[in-house]
């Protein structure tokens, strides 16, 4: 890691090249530690890096001041460890949130239910969104036609072809009863 790529320019216009070239050694020598502590913490590589990262440019906007601490590093360290803290708590916010928005575990779709959706796949894809358009989504033959860029009379058509695809492929086969059946 070196700091010339994470620091935009305009954030260190105010520093000079001495204050810079004791900066780029303070970072040398404690970005790697302070990386690993912050991974320690939030369990992530890539969250760590940016985290520290972002505590190191704001030392950068500092550095007369940090660099007169008598161990900068706790400084960034600090930012860091604050900057990790409120991610790890909007994380868990957000996560609180998400569980609480989750609907309630449904059964699992009834086999006719899956006839239907394997029969609708092997349609003719005109043919399937024609079907599920009206069947499904309520609309009307002139409101597909619409949406779809085509005659009216072709969506009847599509509808005509598809509705009996669906009928052959979700046909039952009642020629094979048994012996009690016949009875």
């Amino acid at each position: 890691m070196t700091a010339s790529p994470m620091v935009q320019q305009s954030t260190v216009s105010h520093v000079t090249s001495a204050d810079r070239a004791d900066f780029d050694g303070f970072y040398a020598a404690n970005a790697a530690q302070i990386t690993a502590q912050i991974r320690a913490y939030v369990g992530d590589l890539a969250e760590a890096e940016d985290l520290v990262a972002e505590a190191f440019c704001r030392a950068l906007g500092r550095w007369k001041t940090i660099s007169a601490y008598d161990n900068p590093a706790t400084w960034v360290r600090r930012v860091a460890w604050n900057l990790a803290t409120s991610r790890l708590r909007r994380a868990a916010v957000v996560r609180r949130f998400l569980r609480r928005q989750r609907p309630p575990t449904a059964e699992g779709p009834q086999p006719d239910r899956i006839d239907l959706e394997q029969a609708l796949s092997e349609l003719n894809e005109r043919h399937r969104k024609a079907v599920i358009l009206r069947y499904m989504a309520g609309m009307t033959t002139a409101e597909i036609a619409e949406q779809e860029g085509v005659a009216e009379t072709t969506i009847r058509s599509w509808l005509t072809r598809g509705k009996k695809a669906l009928a052959e492929r979700l046909r039952i086969d009642d020629s094979t009863t048994t012996f009690e059946e016949q009875r």
